[in-house]
């Protein structure tokens, strides 16, 4: 609890100012849940009506509120009470419609205004001026908290009623949709999807307002924040994206105590998240609103960090430790759960403490590339430069508006060489390391502690350095990652990510190139014949060998997916060597002669690497390698000016080993990687830590790593990108098996390995075979499945087969040993889709669920299925390569891959004829689309002429329906496309005929759905339909 006096501030506004201040935290330190006391069926409005009373029990305002005008009429009341004012008619009108709700004003202006400009101007009608705050983001308290539920709306596209919205000063800031228990949790983000699309806008938009939505069915209960502006814009001019909507859902978090422990009952939920000052806090200091117009929500263990750090920084003041390593403390975040985005976000709190005169945000010089220097933008305009001057770090210090600035090791290091005295360094100083285990936080931290005088010390790193993994070099009292920065204030490990889903499991090989009984170590072991043979030309060969035959398959080059508006085939990779020679060979071995490959098979190849006195850490720290290329032979500066004019060759580029010229091809190369337009980069360190690209999924690795080193270089793989990316690929030419394990078990726990490594081929491989063994005795082609009981029997062990399946096609040693035939596998997965369409069939009649009892993997089906971008492509590709498409071998190739795809098998017709009607000179992407439009709609016509529907709403409901992605079988909505049948004839023939059309509807939903982005049919308005409740 707090305790206060009540004071009036310049503007008359009502402050409670405190006098001791409660520790309460945003994230609970330990949750426990209460144990269940109700066992009966819970329907979604009990649902609803449970998470009211728990909001009142929390001291929210219920209203009862449910039109526009009186949600209006209170957003006055609320904002004159909070800024102890009163509005004139004329007055709140100009301020209403000028300043909260204008015409002109979207999702991103509205969502600005809250997160960075709370603070409107009011023109009184005497002509003078007053501030109005929408929000009090320094006093949260003063803020008042209401919920409102069943809120209707009939204006907009769609008339809709919407669950639970919590009012902050009268204006909609969060929206919870329920559905009920046993329903999947898709359906409320698909709800809220629809809501955004067909009337938040509408009105006055005030439910544009929304910054967070929160969905739940009873079990399970997630949030996010409202980053829905891309594809807002995309669908408000008519192209609706499957993919970025289906994507957006990945992004959802769970909420969880500090001790990362999923909070996902709607009772603990809201107990939590909805404590007043938790969802305060978060609304007014734990969003971002980026310079991309997207609204970032940090996760729990983000918020939790961040306040354990403002909490050091209160005690060690308070308790007089300034400048000793008490003050400061680090934060373990495994790498790729969102460091950057914690760490500044906590460097940005700080500087708004007002004991503190400076934040100092330290980074390395070769993670401020363009893409990073971006990303600090975002955060805080102004506080970063890429100048490698001192003279800009040093008007920045001695600007007193500038209270937190974006440095690198590089330029602190000799601002303080060059500033012996300088009146900073008395000043009160938060120094943030970002990636603290590398190893020049060595020197630079003992440069900072004996030149800073009243300092707070705090390092992120996603790899600690530990007694166990601890060198023996460097000054013996800063040798782990505790001893130079203080106490471990929080942990989030690569265990709790995966299991959170917000990174990827690795897949590893391990691939054995030489025989050998003892361990193969790099060249600084005196052992010449070992070197030798790791560098001998033969070896080099096979592994190079080895990488172009797996290639395709380790970087998913036949699956397609859509990035930054490009179709793109697969992924990339890195290939990590042990030395600059191993470096140099391995380039020379990929290039060599490569013109003469096929097209389809050469690789875009680039080469990286710079001076470094120690290649190898013995610690197993990766070397720091710089933009410095003066350090290296002659021989070494020579190839790698060779190498960098390749690059040159294939894009243009003029970048050369001069010192500025290689920090800018360093750039360069990282960037493309990024987006894909390399295949694979050839490494010594570089890239290895603190490199993030989503499209990376393989590390080809001939080089000895070991525990952090090793995570760091094997993080480099597993960000998550999407559906077709399900982990980071591995392939070691080294025996790494052993210290892989010490590594995961050092940084996860010791049950880390089931958890982050997928298990060994040779386990899936025999759970596979019994299964495989058991289908064919029990489940013999050519024999009826009878009664409902073998049926779920078969389903739940064809699903597993197929789950194994995909599992095992990633391994090598799958491939010639699947035990069934592919047209036994054909057979059974036939045999699994008409199961699935007949179960499908009769929960649709019947309404009831058997998904508690049989799971259907048709998701694995469509994953490893041919789809309709594998066909395009096969078309292009022949289309460049042979100039037509008559060619036998083509049509075969096509007739194969469509016959092989459950989802294609009535869309054959189409893709014949497509293939038919196709020039040389056509562009297949475009000529496809077109096409398909065309004879969409003319199915369409045909269809509406055969049952006589009436043409302008059956356009209308279609394009809902491809919209929407479903064809709606209950409501008024197909009786409106239907001609009139009276419903009350002896036959009842409406209920025949409504079937009929459905069945119809439904076949030709099935047949065009998902070929092409669609072009809506008809630009008829719509009738408004009846109020659609989220409980329908």
């Amino acid at each position: 609890m707090s305790t206060g006096v009540c004071r009036m501030t310049d503007d008359s506004r009502l402050r409670y100012e405190p006098i001791a201040l409660s520790a309460e935290s945003t994230v609970v330190a330990e949750f426990i849940p209460d144990p269940a006391s109700e066992s009966g069926h819970q329907s979604e409005a009990a649902l609803e009506q449970r998470l009211l009373a728990m909001l009142q029990e929390q001291a929210y305002e219920y209203l009862p509120l449910t039109s526009e005008a009186a949600l209006i009429a209170n957003l006055r009341v609320q904002l004159e009470a909070l800024n102890q004012t009163e509005f004139t008619d004329g007055e709140w009108q100009r301020f209403f419609s000028q300043q909260v709700a204008s015409a002109n004003d979207g999702i991103v202006e509205k969502t600005a205004r809250i997160q960075s400009d709370h603070v409107q101007v009011l023109t009184r009608d005497d002509g003078s001026f007053k501030n109005i705050y929408l929000l009090d983001k320094q006093h949260i308290h003063n803020n008042r908290l209401q919920v409102i539920n069943q809120y209707e709306t009939a204006a907009g596209a769609h008339a809709n009623r919407y669950d639970v919205t919590i009012l902050v000063n009268g204006l909609p800031l969060v929206h919870v949709e329920l559905k009920r228990r046993g329903a999947e949790l898709r359906e409320a983000f698909n709800q809220i999807d629809r809501y955004a699309r067909d009337s938040f806008w509408a009105d006055s938009g005030l439910f544009e307002y929304v910054q967070l939505f929160v969905i739940s069915n009873g079990t399970l209960t997630k949030y996010y924040s409202n980053t829905t502006r891309d594809l807002h814009l995309a669908e408000g001019s008519g192209r609706k994206s499957r993919k970025q909507t289906s994507n957006s859902y990945e992004f959802t978090s769970w909420w969880a105590d500090a001790n990362n422990k999923p909070i996902t009952d709607l009772a603990g939920f809201t107990r939590t998240f909805f404590a007043k000052h938790t969802l305060l806090n978060i609304l007014t200091h734990y969003c971002v609103f980026d310079a991309d117009h997207k609204l970032l929500v940090m996760r729990p263990y983000q918020i939790a960090a961040t306040e354990q750090i403002l909490r050091r920084i209160e005690t060690s003041t308070n308790a007089r430790r300034l400048g000793t390593v008490a003050a400061g403390g680090y934060i373990w975040h495994t790498t790729g759960s969102g460091k950057t985005l914690t760490s500044f976000k906590a460097a940005q709190l700080a500087c708004q403490l007002p004991q503190i005169d400076k934040v100092l945000f330290v980074v390395d010089r070769k993670d401020l590339d363009y893409q990073t220097m971006r990303e600090y933008e975002r955060f805080e305009k102004g506080a970063a430069n890429s100048n490698t001057s001192t003279r800009v770090l040093k008007r920045q210090l001695e600007d007193p508006n500038a209270r937190i600035i974006i440095t690198t090791i590089q330029k602190l290091a000799r601002f303080i060489a060059q500033n012996a005295k300088h009146e900073i360094y008395s000043g009160h100083v938060v120094v943030i390391f970002d990636e603290c285990h590398r190893s020049q936080f060595g020197d630079m931290h003992t440069a900072i502690t004996k030149a800073f005088k009243n300092y707070h010390l705090f390092g992120f790193t996603g790899t600690p350095i530990f007694a166990d993994n601890a060198g023996t070099s460097g000054t013996p009292g800063l040798r782990t990652t505790e001893q130079a920065f203080g106490d471990r204030l929080h942990t989030y490990t690569i265990v709790d990510a995966i299991n959170d889903k917000n990174v990827l499991p690795f897949r590893i090989d391990y691939v054995n190139t030489v025989k050998a009984s003892d361990a193969i170590a790099d060249k600084q072991v005196p052992a010449i014949d070992t070197e030798s043979a790791l560098l001998a030309p033969e070896r080099i060969s096979q592994v190079v060998a080895y990488v172009r035959e797996h290639f395709d398959q380790k970087t998913k080059r036949n699956s397609t997916y859509a990035l930054a508006g490009k179709r793109l085939a697969g992924f990339n990779s890195l290939f990590a060597t042990a030395s600059i020679e191993a470096a140099k060979r391995y380039y020379n071995a990929f290039t060599y002669r490569q013109d003469e490959l096929p097209s389809d098979q050469r690789l875009k190849v680039a080469l990286i690497y710079s001076y470094a006195a120690n290649e190898a850490e013995p610690d197993g720290v990766l070397g720091e390698e710089e933009f410095e290329t003066q350090g290296l032979d002659q021989s070494s500066r020579a190839f790698l000016e060779d190498a960098i004019q390749d690059y040159n060759d294939i894009f243009g580029t003029s970048f050369d080993t001069s010192s500025e010229r290689f920090g800018n091809y360093y750039k360069d190369l990282s960037l493309r990687l990024k987006n894909r337009e390399l295949d694979l980069v050839i490494v010594v360190n570089m890239f290895l830590t603190g490199f993030d690209a989503t499209t990376l999924n393989t590390l080809w690795v001939d080089k000895n790593l070991r525990q952090h080193g090793l995570i760091q270089a094997y993080s480099r793989t597993n960000r998550i990108l999407n559906s077709v990316k399900t982990y980071g690929n591995i392939v070691s030419f080294r025996n790494l098996e052993d210290k892989t394990n010490e590594a995961l078990a050092l940084f996860g726990n010791a049950d880390a390995k089931g958890i982050v490594l997928l298990k060994p081929y040779g386990e899936y491989y025999a759970e596979y075979a019994d299964r495989v063994a058991e289908l064919l005795d029990d489940y013999p082609l050519g024999q009826p499945i009878v009664g409902e009981q073998k049926q779920k029997q078969f389903i739940g062990l064809f699903g597993a087969i197929l789950r194994l399946r995909n599992i095992l096609t990633a391994f090598d040693d799958f491939s010639g040993n699947e035990i069934l035939t592919p047209r036994q596998l054909q057979d059974y997965q036939s045999l699994y889709l008409d199961l699935y369409a007949e179960y499908r069939k009769t929960t649709q009649a019947d309404k009831e669920t058997i998904n508690d009892d049989v799971v259907f993997e048709i998701e694995l089906i469509k994953q490893v299925e041919v789809n309709v971008d594998y066909i395009l492509m096969l078309v292009r590709k022949h289309l460049d390569e042979k100039g037509e498409l008559d060619d036998v071998e083509v049509r075969a190739a096509i007739d194969r891959a469509v016959d092989s795809s459950p989802s294609l098998r009535n869309k054959k017709d189409l893709i014949v004829a497509f293939v038919d009607s196709l020039t040389v000179d056509a562009d297949v992407d475009g000529a496809w689309q077109a096409f398909v439009d065309a004879k969409r709609a003319e199915d369409l016509q045909t269809l509406i002429a055969e049952e006589n529907l009436k043409p302008a709403e059956t356009h209308a409901f279609i394009d809902r329906a491809f919209r929407d992605g479903s064809i709606p079988t209950t409501g008024t909505a197909v009786t409106r496309i239907m001609p009139p049948v009276s419903r009350f004839t002896q036959a009842n023939n409406h209920r025949a005929k409504k079937q009929t059309v459905l069945a119809k509807l439904g076949e030709f939903f099935s047949r065009y759905f998902g070929l092409a982005s669609p072009t809506p049919l008809s630009n008829h308005s719509t009738p408004s339909p009846a109020v659609q409740s989220s409980g329908n």
